[in-house]
C-alpha cells in the first residue's frame, strides 16, 4: 500500500471529522461494549455452559478485530513507539493480550489463573475514553491534579493512623478494638462515612471522637472534588484556547483534529 492509502486510513482511524471516521468510532464503541458484555455474561455458569462455543467464537472475532486495529494504528502512525507506550496504546494492547495468553496456560491447576487473565478483558471499556472529548478532558484533569491528590491522600492516611491509634487507647480490647490495625480499619470506615457497624465505640469519649470523625469525613470528601473540578475547568479553557482556527476563529474542533472543519486551514 502507498502513502495515499496510509493517509486515508489515518484520517479514518485518528480523525473524527469525516463520516468514515465517525462511523469507525461508532463501530469500535459497539465492539468494546459487546466485548465487555461477553465477559460479564461468561461469568454466569448456566450461560457459559449452554453457549460456550458461541461465546468463544464471538470473543475470538472481537479479539482479532482489535488486534487488526492495534497493528494498523502502529503501521499508519508516524511515530509508532510514541503510540505503543502511550496510555491508549497500552490499553489497546491489554484489550487483546488476555485472550492470547489463555492459549499458553494449560492444566487443571491453571484454570483459575486463566479465568483471572481473561477477566482483564473488561479493561477494554477504557478504550471508550479515546472517543469522547469529555473523557479526555477528565483524564487530563486527573493527571494535572495528581500531585495535589497525592498530598491530600497522604494527609488523610496520617489522620487515619492517628485516629486509629487514639481509639485503640481509648476503647481497647474489651470494646472490640483489639489492636491498632483493627482500630485503623474502624477509622477508615468511619471517616469515609461507610459505617459498617461491626466495631462501635462504647465509652463516652470514644463516641465523642467517633462523632468528630464522622463530621470530618464529610469535609474531607469535598476536598478532592474541588481539586478535580478546578483542573477540569482549566482543561476546558485550555482545550478551547488551543483548538481555535487562526484563520476563521472557529473553535468547535475535535481534540485530535489537524485541520479546521469549517475552512480546512491547518490548526
Amino acid at each position: 500500500m502507498n502513502n495515499k492509502t496510509k493517509q486515508k486510513l489515518y484520517e479514518i482511524i485518528y480523525e473524527a471529522d469525516t463520516k468514515a471516521g465517525k462511523a469507525f468510532d461508532i463501530v469500535l464503541l459497539i465492539l468494546i461494549l459487546l466485548s465487555v458484555l461477553v465477559v460479564i455474561v461468561e461469568s454466569v455458569s448456566s450461560i457459559r455452559t449452554d453457549f460456550s462455543i458461541e461465546l468463544k467464537i464471538l470473543e475470538w472475532v472481537i479479539t482479532l478485530l482489535f488486534t487488526l486495529e492495534y497493528f494498523v494504528r502502529i503501521w499508519i502512525i508516524r511515530k509508532p513507539i510514541k503510540y505503543i507506550v502511550s496510555f491508549y496504546g497500552i490499553v489497546d494492547l491489554l484489550a487483546i493480550i488476555p485472550t492470547f495468553l489463555a492459549l499458553f496456560i494449560a492444566g487443571t491447576q491453571s484454570l483459575i489463573i486463566i479465568r483471572a487473565i481473561r477477566l482483564l478483558r473488561v479493561f477494554r471499556i477504557l478504550k471508550i475514553t479515546r472517543y469522547t472529548k469529555e473523557g479526555k478532558i477528565l483524564l487530563q484533569a486527573l493527571i494535572a491534579s495528581r500531585v495535589k491528590i497525592s498530598v491530600f491522600l497522604f494527609s488523610v492516611l496520617t489522620i487515619i493512623l492517628i485516629i486509629g491509634t487514639v481509639m485503640y487507647m481509648v476503647e481497647g480490647e474489651p470494646n472490640g478494638f483489639d489492636n491498632i490495625p483493627k482500630s485503623i480499619y474502624w477509622a477508615v470506615v468511619t471517616l469515609t462515612t461507610v459505617g459498617y457497624g461491626d466495631i462501635t465505640p462504647q465509652t463516652p469519649l470514644g463516641q465523642l471522637i467517633s462523632g468528630f470523625v464522622m463530621v470530618l469525613g464529610y469535609a474531607i470528601i469535598a476536598v478532592p472534588t474541588g481539586i478535580v473540578s478546578v483542573e477540569i475547568s482549566n482543561e476546558v479553557r485550555r482545550a478551547k484556547r488551543e483548538r481555535v482556527c487562526p484563520k476563521c476563529q472557529f473553535a468547535d474542533h475535535d481534540e485530535d483534529a489537524n485541520f479546521c472543519k469549517k475552512c480546512g486551514n491547518e490548526i
